[in-house]
């Protein structure tokens, strides 16, 4: 981010407002994780909190202006480079996924997606002569990697499939209920960013 949230206290107040909702946000994940709620859901309202976590901040950013002078404020780079996470996230799918606990079409290709778009977003974010080509590229890849994995996993949480289980557990909770939203928001906000050929 530039110094323009501090100098511009609209924009100050609205970075303050969102990472407040962010962090209550990704708190109500891990109480309702360490709680049990999460697990006595019944399985596809999990599906209906993914696609909701997506769906709100998205059109949050599309309606709000606000949200998009602080989305310009942060700017293409730091956008892309949050997407490193994705890493750690493969890293998680793996885990899991060689230990049986989670159903291989899901876990192989969550995993394998996220690792690819969090070392894109590294090696983009990295390079100093990256273009706005190499975001979009990047960015284009992550969206499709979402979509596969998203609904991948919907489809076999609307299944009832048992090896869904440790989604509703943490530390794997906080990658479909809270990581997948950011990350699927941000993507638009990317292809925005980069519709205006702001960098």
């Amino acid at each position: 981010m530039n110094g323009t949230a501090g100098r511009d206290p609209a924009i100050g107040l609205t970075a303050a407002i969102s990472a407040l909702i962010v962090a209550i946000w990704a708190a109500g994940v891990v109480v309702a994780a360490q709680a049990g709620v999460l697990a006595r859901a019944w399985p596809p309202s999990i599906a209906a909190l993914v696609a909701a976590g997506i769906a709100v901040p998205t059109i949050l950013y599309l309606a709000l202006a606000p949200l998009r002078a602080l989305a310009r404020t942060i700017g293409l780079r730091a956008i892309t480079a949050f997407h490193v996470w994705r890493i750690p996230a493969a890293m998680l799918f793996f885990w899991y996924g060689l230990e049986g606990a989670l159903p291989p079409a899901f876990w192989l290709l969550a995993g394998i997606g996220d690792a690819i778009a969090g070392a894109w977003a590294l090696r983009v974010v990295t390079r100093p002569d990256a273009r706005l080509a190499d975001h979009r590229a990047m960015h284009r890849f992550g969206l499709a990697d979402f979509a596969v994995a998203v609904g991948t996993g919907l489809a076999f949480t609307l299944l009832l499939d048992p090896r869904m289980a440790p989604i509703a557990h943490l530390p794997l909770a906080l990658i479909p209920l809270f990581g997948v939203g950011l990350s699927g928001a941000t993507h638009i906000i990317a292809f925005d960013l980069i519709r205006e050929g702001r960098s």
